[in-house]
């Protein structure tokens, strides 16, 4: 399997720009906040328990890596 070969340290676009970088960081806690809110079904329908929402939906809002 071939795999690219990235610069961790390089910065990407967003990054490079603070609104852009607020502004995401916001709409992934707002995911991450009706993620929270997500039914024993949705969650079922989308593969997750409910320890991996929680556990996802309780990240703070700067930590957008995976």
């Amino acid at each position: 399997m071939a795999t690219l070969a990235t610069n961790r340290f390089a910065p990407s676009r967003r990054q490079s720009n603070p609104i852009a970088l607020l502004s995401h960081a916001y709409a992934t806690w707002r995911q991450r906040r009706r993620l929270a809110m997500l039914d024993d079904y949705a969650r079922r329908d989308i593969g997750l328990t409910e320890g991996e929402a929680l556990r996802e939906a309780l990240r703070p809002m700067w930590s957008l890596g995976a």
